[in-house]
């Protein structure tokens, strides 16, 4: 007997290229849209494959398993995955072998979201209600836990030791990040130094992981594997930069997240750092609202400090640092041959680039 997940009012999730394209349509190069629709007629397929697999991910009869499902259900943007597969298409495809440890990549990032979520007191995710406020916060934290073994067995089940040896070295860099940000939260003079080292080992860390691990499924040799590693690292610095901008300028409709999460833990990412020299103000208020533990100062004083951040070009300058990660990430693919897989990962920073989800 399989324990239910409570009924949501959703819909299916769109597949990954088409969530690429959802986003291009109305920004970026005025070609991505097109090479988007071009690259889901080349991976679209495999794609689906995977998520079809992903889908089985045993769901067996416990609580623990449907939190960690109710996540997973919800679909996402599957970037990691994406790249696993197209790391491999640099190389011989995207065969049983990368597609597992795609699935092994995803299931990690599904497991830092529920410690997340727990850790960061969120009650939304994917537009939806984070699975702690239906599960509790144990059970959410016991769901990411089982998602990592099981993460772990498929990269054992590959048959790469090394790719192994180098999963649970990403994991510890992950946890070391999470711990530097815990440490500073509420600090006000963090510095940028700091956000970064977060930055690599808290998002680009798993993304280079994904990249290599599909370029080595793929067998490429090692000048590529090194190429397409250092890609999944500006990528991922990059991605997250945006994901910090849209905390505090996006929307939250479109973000399927709240927003001003980041403020209210006293967590100082990238526009806010780059804002505070520029408006002494801001010190002010963005100490009081991390003190503000009640919550009284309400949303209208969050949004009135992303207001400053924009107006003091924290938000303009955090996302054009943004781009020149993806721009780094993207001149370290020089040295691979030109063909449908080199240009499909640029197509996929180009979109990276240009999120506003």
């Amino acid at each position: 007997m399989t324990l239910a997940t409570p009924a949501l009012d959703r819909t299916p999730p769109r597949p990954p290229v088409a969530q690429l394209q959802g986003v291009c349509e109305a920004r970026g190069p005025a070609d991505l849209a097109a090479r988007l629709a071009d690259l889901d007629r080349w991976i679209g397929g495999e794609l689906r494959d995977f998520d079809a697999e992903l889908a089985v991910v045993p769901r067996g009869v416990t609580a623990v398993q449907a939190a960690a499902h109710h996540l997973l259900d919800l679909g996402g943007k599957h970037l990691r995955p994406m790249c696993v597969a197209l790391a491999a298409k640099c190389g011989a495809g995207f065969g049983p072998t990368a597609r597992q440890l795609a699935i092994a990549v995803e299931l990690v990032h599904t497991a830092t979201l529920l410690h997340d979520d727990v850790v960061d007191v969120a009650d939304t995710r994917r537009g939806q209600p984070a699975a702690r406020t239906i599960y509790g916060n144990a059970t959410a934290i016991f769901a990411g836990d089982w998602l990592l073994v099981e993460a772990l067995r498929r990269v054992r089940g590959a048959g790469d030791l090394g790719l192994l040896d180098e999963m649970l070295a990403i994991i510890e860099e992950m946890i070391l990040a999470e711990s530097i940000q815990l440490e500073r939260r509420g600090q006000i003079d963090g510095d940028v130094a700091d956000y970064y080292r977060v930055a690599e080992g808290k998002t680009a860390a798993l993304f280079r992981w994904a990249m290599r691990a599909g370029a080595r499924a793929g067998g490429c040799d090692d000048a590529a594997v090194a190429a397409l590693e250092a890609f999944g690292r500006g990528l991922g610095v990059g991605f997250q930069i945006i994901d910090d901008c849209l905390d505090f300028g996006g929307v939250a409709e479109i973000t399927g997240k709240s927003l001003y999460t980041d403020l209210r833990e006293g967590k100082l990412t990238l526009p806010l750092l780059l804002a505070l020299p520029r408006d002494r103000e801001l010190v002010g208020l963005v100490a009081a609202a991390i003190a503000d533990d009640s919550g009284a100062a309400g949303p209208a004083n969050h949004a009135a400090i992303a207001s400053r951040i924009a107006a003091a070009g924290g938000l303009a300058e955090a996302r054009r640092e943004a781009q020149r990660r993806i721009a780094a990430a993207i001149d370290a693919l020089a040295i691979l041959p030109d063909g449908p897989g080199k240009a499909a990962l640029i197509t996929v920073a180009e979109a990276t680039a240009t999120r506003d989800k």
